[in-house]
């Protein structure tokens, strides 16, 4: 079924293309389409705008019925209520729903070793006594 929708929306989408580049632009910029034809300015305008407004629902319509196939086999989940995530480096964050603090305390990552400070660049002066 979603194949076949899929390729009705791929038609749809050439023949949509197909339409729009065959329109005149409003100031006829490209200076294209001059004058003969079997069809009037007026006429051929007509039939391509309500071409391009059918080709374009009918495009909406496939849209909404693709996205509607692709959603019915999910089911529902959630990123915090996490499974049993391996960490991929060697004393990485432990898994999530440990019952360590929740995830905010993880993304926090490890408590910070106490530094000592560092050691003055550049010269120094003496101090005083």
């Amino acid at each position: 079924m979603q194949h076949v929708i899929i390729v009705i929306h791929l038609m749809l989408v050439l023949a949509l293309i197909g339409v729009v580049l065959l329109q005149r632009s409003e100031g006829g910029g490209l200076g294209i389409g001059g004058g003969g034809g079997f069809m009037t300015s007026r006429g051929t305008a007509n039939v391509l705008t309500r071409a391009t407004a059918i080709l374009a629902g009918l495009f909406f319509v496939t849209s909404l019925l693709l996205s509607i196939l692709a959603g019915m086999g999910r089911q529902p989940s959630s990123i915090l209520q996490g499974g049993t995530a391996v960490p991929t480096a060697p004393g990485g964050a432990p898994p999530l729903g440990d019952g360590k603090g929740g995830l905010l305390n993880q993304l926090q990552g490890p408590p910070a070793a106490p530094t000592t400070p560092a050691a003055p660049s550049g010269p120094q002066v003496p101090q005083s006594k």
